[in-house]
C-alpha cells in the first residue's frame, strides 16, 4: 500500500498523455510505475517518469462520443482512443468501479490480444492498486486509481482484437506442457497483428472443463507461473514480446478477486489462448541456457530492474517476483529460482533505458 501520494501524483502526470506513442506503441509508464511502488520504489518514479517522459505524447483529439447506445460500432476503433477514455472515466466516477467492470469485463476479453495485450496488463495494475487500497481504507479509493481504470478500459476498448479460424490442438497435461507443444508459426515476421493472424492451431486449454472458481484461479496462476518460467529459458526469441506471454494472464489473474465468480472460467480460457498465441508468434525453437540467480534476494533482483530501467524489464521482474512467492510458499525452490532468473534474463537481453 503506497502511503507517500507518489502513486497518485504519477497517474495524474500520466493522465495528461496518451495510452500510446508513434501511432502504435503503447505507453508503459502506467504500469512499470504502478509496479515500482509496489516493490518499495516510490522514491524512484519521478526520476523513472523524467527518463521515459520524452517518449510521450498528448492524448488524441475526441472525435465524438462514446455512449451506452453507440459502443457496439466503435469496439476496436482506435480512432477511438481518447473517447472511449472520457467514457470509462465518466462510468467509474458515476458507478462502483468494481460494477463496471463487471459489466465489461466480458465485453472486452475476447478483445484480449488487442494493443499486443497492453490494455489487459494496464487493467491488472489498475485493479490491483484499487484491491489493496480497499483492503487498507475499508473500501476508499482515489480518483486518480479510479481514473487509471478508466482509462485501461478505455484503451481495451478501442484497441480489442479477437482472434479467429484457430484450431484447437490436443489437450496438454500441464501449462508448461502446453507451451512447449504449441506451434511456432513459420513467418515471425512483422507487427504483432500480422503474426497472430497466421496462427492455425493452438493447444487446447490444461486441465479440466468445469472448474470452480477456486480452481479456475490456481489454473490461471500456474499458466502465469508456467510462461514466467519458460522465459528464463526462450526469452532470446524476443526478449520484449515474449514478457507478455507471462504479464497478459498475470494481468488477468490480478484482475480476478474483482470479478463475479461466474467470470473466472472464461477468464482463464483467454488468459491460456493469450499467453499459448504470444509464444507461437514469438518464441524460438530452442532452448538457451539461463542465468543462475544464486543467492539474491527478489529485492535485489527487482532493484537490479529498477537499475537497468526498461520498461519491460520492470514489467517481468514484477510478474517473476508473484511466481517466485508463490514457489516460495509452496516450497517449490526450483521454480522460485527459476522466475528469478526469468527477471534476471530479461535485464540480460534488453536495452537498458538508463
Amino acid at each position: 500500500m503506497d502511503t507517500t501520494g507518489t502513486l497518485d501524483e504519477a497517474l495524474e502526470r500520466l493522465h495528461r498523455t496518451g495510452p500510446e506513442l508513434e501511432g502504435w506503441l503503447t505507453n508503459h509508464a502506467p504500469m512499470a510505475v504502478e509496479a515500482l511502488v509496489r516493490h518499495g520504489q516510490a522514491r524512484t518514479v519521478h526520476r523513472w517518469l523524467d527518463r521515459y517522459q520524452d517518449k510521450l505524447e498528448d492524448m488524441p483529439a475526441a472525435t465524438g462520443p462514446v455512449t451506452e447506445d453507440n459502443w457496439r460500432e466503435h469496439l476496436g476503433d482506435p480512432r477511438k482512443l481518447t473517447d472511449w477514455a472520457l467514457f470509462f472515466t465518466r462510468q467509474v466516477e458515476e458507478r462502483p468501479w468494481r460494477d463496471v467492470l463487471a459489466e465489461w469485463w466480458p465485453r472486452l476479453l475476447p478483445g484480449i490480444s488487442g494493443a499486443a495485450t497492453h490494455p489487459v496488463i494496464r487493467t491488472g495494475h489498475a485493479v490491483r492498486t484499487l484491491l489493496s487500497e480497499e483492503e487498507a481504507r475499508g473500501g476508499a479509493s482515489t480518483e486518480p486509481r479510479r481514473a487509471e481504470l478508466g482509462h485501461a478500459l478505455g484503451y481495451w476498448a478501442a484497441r480489442h482484437l479477437t482472434l479467429s479460424g484457430i484450431r484447437e490442438l490436443p489437450v496438454p497435461r500441464s501449462a508448461a506442457a502446453g507451451l512447449d507443444a504449441v506451434p511456432l508459426v513459420a513467418d515471425q515476421s512483422g507487427g504483432i497483428v500480422a503474426r497472430l493472424e497466421r496462427i492455425t492451431g493452438l493447444p487446447a486449454r490444461p486441465g479440466a472443463q468445469d472448474l470452480d472458481a477456486a480452481a479456475a484461479e490456481a489454473e490461471v496462476a500456474e499458466v502465469v507461473r508456467a510462461a514466467t518460467l519458460r522465459y528464463a529459458t526462450h526469452a532470446h526469441g524476443s526478449p520484449v514480446m515474449l514478457v507478455h506471454a507471462a504479464t497478459a494472464p498475470n494481468g488477468v489473474l490480478r484482475t480476478l478477486p474483482a470479478l463475479p465468480p461466474e467470470l473466472w472460467g472464461p477468464s482463464l480460457d483467454a488468459a491460456w489462448t493469450v499467453s499459448a498465441a504470444v509464444t507461437a508468434v514469438y518464441g524460438p525453437r530452442e532452448a538457451a541456457p539461463a542465468p543462475d540467480p544464486g543467492q539474491a534476494a527478489p529485492e535485489e533482483i527487482f532493484e537490479r530492474a529498477v537499475a537497468h530501467g526498461d520498461e519491460h524489464v520492470i514489467k517481468l521482474a514484477d510478474t517473476a517476483l508473484d511466481v517466485a512467492e508463490w514457489s516460495g510458499r509452496n516450497g517449490d525452490d526450483e521454480g522460485r529460482s527459476r522466475a528469478l532468473s526469468a527477471a534476471l534474463r530479461s535485464v540480460e537481453l534488453t536495452e537498458p533505458l538508463f
